[in-house]
This record gives C-alpha cells, structure tokens and sequence, in this order.
C-alpha cells in the first residue's frame, strides 16, 4: 500500500536542517550564524531526550505503544541515526570551513587543538589550568566487571587511554567529567599582534594530561557525552494531588534516565570506542558519532572579543500609537478589536493591559491560562497584585509543560499562596489554550463587561521577544461568553456549548471539516477555492487526508509550516498543494488558518497545531477573526510570507529544503522584516493594527 505521509521525526530533521543552513548565509552577522548552530545543536540534543528515548524504549521491549512494533521502532532509530550522521557532517563542514575561517578573517583565532606547540599561549595555557581548572578535574579509572562512575546527562566528559610509565606495555583508561559551572566553556587568551583568541577549555584540559597523569604516557584522549531519557511520563488518569506528586519526583529522575545516545568523538580509534561500549554497557544502536567538539549548543556564549563584530539588528518591539501611556486598553477594546504580533509589537501592551485591571476599580474578575511561565514574571507579578487588591483571578497552570514542570509548580505555589485560585493540570487532557479574561461592571452595576484575548502563544515576556505570535482582543459578547465557558469547563463544568470560540474536543473538528467542505464545494462548482493554514506542524492522518481530498476535487492550498509536515506534496493526490517553511530571525509561531469562502474570507487564530496530540488530547483555543480590517491584516501577513524568496523555502516530496530563488540572498522580500516595515508604516501613519 502507498505510504501517503512522511514520518514525523524524520520530517523533524528536515526542519532542523533547515536551521542548521542559516549558519551558511554569509550575509548574516558571523555570531548570528554561530548562533544558528547552537540551535541546530540543542534542537537535536531535545529531541534524542524525548523523541528518540521513546522511540528507544519501544525498541528495547521496554514499553509497548499500539501505533508502532518493536520491529518498526528498531528501523526508525536506524533510520533518525543515519540521517543525523549526515547532518552532522554538513555541521563540521559549515563549522570548519566556513565560522572559523571567518572568525580568523575578522582577527579572531578559536584554537581547535590542543597541541601546546601551536600555542603562543603556552604560559598562560599552563597557568589558567593550574589555578582554574586542575582542582576541579577527578579522573576516574574505568575498568571491566568494576563499578563504573555514572556518566550524567549532557555532560562532556573526557576519555583518556595511557600507559605506566613503569609499566609501558599495560592500557588503563580514564573518564573526567570536565567543569560545567566553575569554569567557562570557552576562554579568551591574550591579545597578540591585533589578533583574538579563544580556545574550548576542553583542549586546555587536553593540553595539560601530564599534569593530570604524572607517572603515565598519555595516548589519546576523546571528548564523550550522554544523553538520557528525560520524558516524564504522568498517569493520564490521575488527579490533581497525584500529578504533583509525580512532577515533583519524576523531574528528579530526568538525570538518570535511560541512555538514548552516546556521542563520542569521530575519530576515536575502534578499540578504544569499543572497549567504552564494553565498559558502560552501551548498546550500538545507541551510537551517535560527533566531532572533536561537543555539545556545541554552548557556542549560543561564544566571547566575541572584537568590537568591530556588530551583532544583528533585530526589529525593536514597537508600541501602538493608538494606545499611548494614557490610553485605557479597556476603552480601546470596547471600541474596536485589537492585533498585536509579537516581537514586531511589545509585550508591555499585555502587562498594561493586566496591569489596569489591577487598578481599576470595576474589574471583578481576570482568569488567564499558564503553559510555559517565565521566571520573574510581570504577568506573575500583576496576577498577585490584582488579588492582593481584592480582584478574584483564576489561573489554569499546567504542569505537564515538557520541561517547565518544576517552574510552573513552584509558581503556581507562589500564586496559591497570595490568594489566587489555581487550576492545575485536569485529567486526561493536557491544556494548551492561551487565553486570558477580564471581567469588569458597566454602568449598569448588575451587567459585567467582558474583555478576551485569545493568543497563539504563551503569555511569556520573554518568548515574547523571540517567538512570532499574534494575540486577539475582543469584547465580541459571543467570544467572552464562550471564553467565560471554557474556564468554566477548567474547574468541572460538564457538557460545555460554544458558539464561536472553536475548542478542541468539542467543536474544531465538525467546524474545520465543514470549512474545507465548503472550499470542496467551491471548487467543484468551477469557482475558486483556497485554503492558507499557518502552524508549526502538521501531523495528524485525518486532517492530511481533507486537505489531499480538497486538492484533488481543485482547492488551492498553500501550506506555511515550520515545522515537521507529513504531508507529502508533489503527488497527484497533492498536486495542489505547497509547503512553505520559514527559518529567520525570530521562532515563526504564530497558527492563523485562511478559507477563501468564494470571496468572504474566513480566518480564524489560536494555540493549535494539527497534530494528534493537539486536535484529540489538549485543550486548544481558536477564535475568529470578525473585523474586517483585522482580517485584512492577517491576510497581508500571509501572503507577505507567501512571497518571501530570502528565507523561504519549499518542502518537496523527498523533505528537501529547496531555495524558492536560485539566489535568495538578493531578494528583497523577507517575510519577518518585511511584515515588521508593513506594521510600522501603519503604525506611524495611524492606521496600526487596531484601526
């Protein structure tokens, strides 16, 4: 039988990939680039803990999932290992031939070995590593049939074969768990000659293994590392007490979970790799080989010594003129719906706008849900104010954010604590709506106003700066009364009715297939249909077979996902569809759904992806978009993306990321400034978001 769709995680190396090329566009700022790599390299080192593990534990006969045989879980590992391996070739490549030759071009030299004889720096190489480093090394003898010393997740240790001196015909063997926080991972050296450098402390430990070893001819030496299992899996069935209960002791236990890779040095001898297989009882499949340096997501605090080298200039957070310091978000929002797309627009109009109803004397109520909390929080910070004065707040916290379990606990004990009354995670369900509502008394003193945002991300200030999302605020009577529904829902209120607000296991399935039927309908009767989705990912079979269905009967689709996408386009059940990816700047996030409804588009934003897990197991939130003007933004903003050739790229039916433009780095239109120019040029002239 024809296999319709791609396999998501092999798709997921598809996207990252695609992060991994950004560090080839010479027209970025050099630290921009590196920084790209540290993405490219914590992305991966996520998805071996998570994706990986538990593919892992199905191939081992450890768990048992209905959707995958031990067989197929066997194959799919293989599969992710090699395609990983070839990816991390094409890292070494745009590592050592491109990011460090441009750092020597711009007078930086980042040593890449520790020979002591290639050192102009050999004094102070020494004496860094005998008043920095050499207190907190403990080499460890690893032995067969001995107890070995635990190798902790993520960890870089070092792996060094010797022989006595006494005895030069004897092999031992030694791991070092090298300093994490007491010394940095990179150091800068002395200036010479105008010329920087810098040099991992990795080869600073390797330059001094006599000092380590007296008594020992040092071999060799190889950078290893772990990583582990750090899924934590909750019993869906159980109640709230139980569910903290289980964060608490699980997120201690993410350290020592089971081995989903070892990533050693590729040019390791085979004797050596195998006798550490032996050593640690490390399953080959297990495998993953890396370069002299690992553990490069901490080049994200790459010193840059040379002031020369600017770093990006990033669009700075713009604020609505339409909601000056004076302006009541209140009055605005009765008046008019209101956009706000973040980073482009500041978050300090969502702190201001919880921050009045802190102060205003009318507001009764505000309830907001929590996925990912930040430390520190000014949305925190403004929730505990509002009870401390007297306001009732209601906030759903969920605990099972992948991760951010222990903040969130800790938080939302804090919040329990000044009086606000916390929802926690509710059985079965995982809530993953970004929704917030205040309620306030009008004039009339027994009528309550309602003011509702409904967001496709966290209320997080500092995702906010980094994530590409776009809130909605609405006094709409239909929307709060079915937002007012669905906090009701949170606490325990049975058999809930909603009437706009499109909410995932209720009403968004029957409402999305009816959407796509009309564009069916549409096209079939010779007119024009259309369907522009916006998300992160796209996953789920059923939903991919709608969409395969509407573009078979004539339904132009077009697809801006950035993500992992199963759908396999470039088929003749596909040929109307294009996938579209994006990788810039800021983290493209934002979920806006178009239907062309014969020309009287439809557009709806919310928190949902269509993936399994969002459409059947989470609670997802997406509401409408009924101002006209509104509508049109939205519109704008995806057709601004659709025209993007500078950091676009099409999906095709073998997961390649292809250039949209022989030449992208000439093209004018790149979708995340572009839009950030579009919003201030509406800002400046008046015509903001909220017109």
């Amino acid at each position: 039988m024809e296999n319709r769709y791609f396999e998501r995680d092999i798709s997921w190396l598809s996207f990252n990939y695609r992060v991994l090329l950004e560090a080839e566009d010479d027209t970025l700022p050099l630290y921009e680039r590196i920084n790209f790599i540290a993405i490219y390299s914590s992305n991966l080192e996520e998805f071996y803990k998570i994706r990986v593990a538990d593919h892992k534990a199905i191939a081992t006969g450890a768990t048992q999932n209905d959707e995958e045989s031990l067989q197929a879980a066997i194959e799919l590992v293989d599969k992710i290992n090699k395609e990983v391996t070839r990816q991390l070739e094409e890292r070494i490549r745009i590592y050592e031939q491109k990011i460090l030759p441009e750092l020597r071009r711009n007078h930086i030299v980042f040593y890449q070995s520790p020979r002591m004889e290639t050192l102009f720096h050999r004094e102070f190489v020494e004496q860094f590593f005998r008043e920095e480093v050499f207190p907190f090394l403990q080499p460890v003898p690893v032995m067969h049939d001995k107890v070995i010393s635990f190798l902790r997740d993520n960890r870089l240790y070092l792996a060094v074969r010797l022989h006595p001196k006494d005895a030069p015909e004897k092999t031992e063997y030694f791991v070092m768990k090298q300093p994490y926080s007491k010394v940095p991972r990179f150091i800068e050296l002395p200036r010479i000659d105008g010329n920087y450098y810098l040099m991992f402390i990795d080869d600073i430990i390797k330059a001094n293994l006599d000092v380590i070893f007296p008594g020992y001819y040092v071999e060799s030496s190889y950078c290893i590392k772990i990583s582990r299992d750090a899924d934590i899996l909750i019993d869906d069935a159980a109640n709230t007490t139980e569910i903290i209960e289980m964060v608490k002791s699980k997120v201690k236990k993410r350290k020592i979970g089971a081995v989903c890779r070892f990533v050693y040095d590729r040019a390791m001898p085979a004797d050596f790799l195998d006798f550490l297989i032996d050593a640690f009882h490390i399953n080959r499949h297990e495998l993953v080989p890396g370069d002299k340096h690992l553990n490069l997501e901490d080049l994200r605090v790459l010193p840059n010594p040379n002031p020369r080298l600017y770093p990006l200039r990033k669009p700075q957070p713009m604020k609505l003129t339409c909601l000056g310091e004076s302006q009541s978000m209140f009055r605005y929002i009765e008046q008019r719906d209101l956009l706000l797309h973040y980073p482009y627009h500041s978050f300090e109009h969502f702190i201001h706008f919880l921050y009045e109803a802190v102060h205003d004397v009318d507001t009764r109520e505000i309830m907001v849900t929590q996925y990912r909390v930040a430390e520190n929080s000014a949305v925190i910070n403004s929730l505990i104010a509002a009870a401390q004065n007297g306001k009732r707040v209601t906030v759903f916290v969920e605990l099972r954010a992948r991760f951010d379990e222990e903040n969130n606990l800790v938080t939302a004990e804090m919040m329990k604590a000044a009086g606000i009354n916390i929802i926690y995670s509710i059985p079965k369900l995982k809530v993953h709506a970004k929704v917030a509502l205040v309620l306030r008394r009008t004039d009339d003193r027994h009528k309550l106003l309602g003011y509702a945002c409904v967001s496709t991300g966290n209320f997080n200030e500092k995702t906010a700066t980094l994530y590409a999302d776009t809130s909605l605020f609405t006094c709409n009577r239909i929307v709060v009364n079915d937002l007012y529904t669905l906090f009701r829902t949170l606490q325990g209120k049975k058999n809930p009715e909603f009437h706009r607000l499109l909410v995932a296991g209720f009403n968004l399935i029957p409402k999305l297939n009816a959407l796509i039927d009309t564009e069916i309908a549409l096209a079939k009767s010779g007119r024009k249909g259309r369907i522009i989705l916006k998300m992160n990912a796209l996953q789920d079979h059923t939903m991919i077979d709608r969409l395969y269905e509407a573009s078979e009967a004539g339904v132009q689709i077009d697809l801006i996902i950035r993500g992992i996408c199963c759908l396999i386009p470039g088929q003749p059940y596909s040929r109307n569809i294009r996938v579209t990816r994006i990788v810039d700047t800021f983290l493209e996030h934002t979920r806006i759904w178009y239907f062309g409804n014969g020309g009287r588009p439809r557009l709806f934003l919310g928190s949902p992806d269509w993936m399994r897990r969002n459409l059947y197991r989470r609670i997802e939130a997406v509401t409408p978009i009924l101002d006209k003007t509104l509508r049109k933004e939205l519109i704008d903003m995806l057709n601004i993306q659709l025209a993007d050739r500078r950091k676009a790229c099409f999906v095709d039916e073998q997961q390649q990321n292809r250039w949209k433009s022989e030449c992208p780095q000439q093209e004018e239109v790149r979708a995340q400034y572009t839009f950030y120019e579009y919003l201030k040029e509406k800002n400046e002239t008046g015509n903001g978001s909220a017109t």
